[in-house]
C-alpha cells in the first residue's frame, strides 16, 4: 500500500479512506438489494395468505405434533397480547 502511495502521489491515509468509502458503497448496495428482495418476499406471502389462515393452520399443527408439552398443560397468566389472540384462535 505504501507503495501505491508513493506511486499515485497521495497520501496513505487518503487510500484507505477512499478503499473503506468504496467498500461501505458497495456493501450498502448488497445490503438494499437483500432488504428489497426480503421485503417483495414478505409481500408475496401476504397477497397468498392476506389473513394468514395457512399461517395459523401451521401453527396449530405444530403445537400438536408435540409429543411433551414443556409447560405440561399449564397456562401461563401473565401472557402478551400475540399469545391472547392465539388462545382465542384455538379455543375459538
Amino acid at each position: 500500500m505504501a507503495t501505491l502511495s508513493q506511486v499515485l502521489g497521495r497520501p496513505l491515509n487518503q487510500l484507505v479512506n477512499e478503499a473503506v468509502r468504496d467498500y461501505v458503497t458497495r456493501r450498502s448496495r448488497e445490503v438494499e438489494m437483500d432488504l428489497e428482495a426480503t421485503l417483495e418476499s414478505l409481500r408475496a406471502y401476504r397477497r397468498s395468505d392476506p389473513n394468514f389462515e395457512r399461517a395459523i393452520a401451521d401453527y396449530v399443527d405444530a403445537e400438536a405434533s408435540l409429543t411433551e408439552d414443556p409447560a405440561e398443560g399449564q397456562r401461563a397468566m401473565d401472557i402478551g397480547p400475540a399469545q391472547t389472540r392465539i388462545l382465542e384462535l384455538l379455543n375459538g
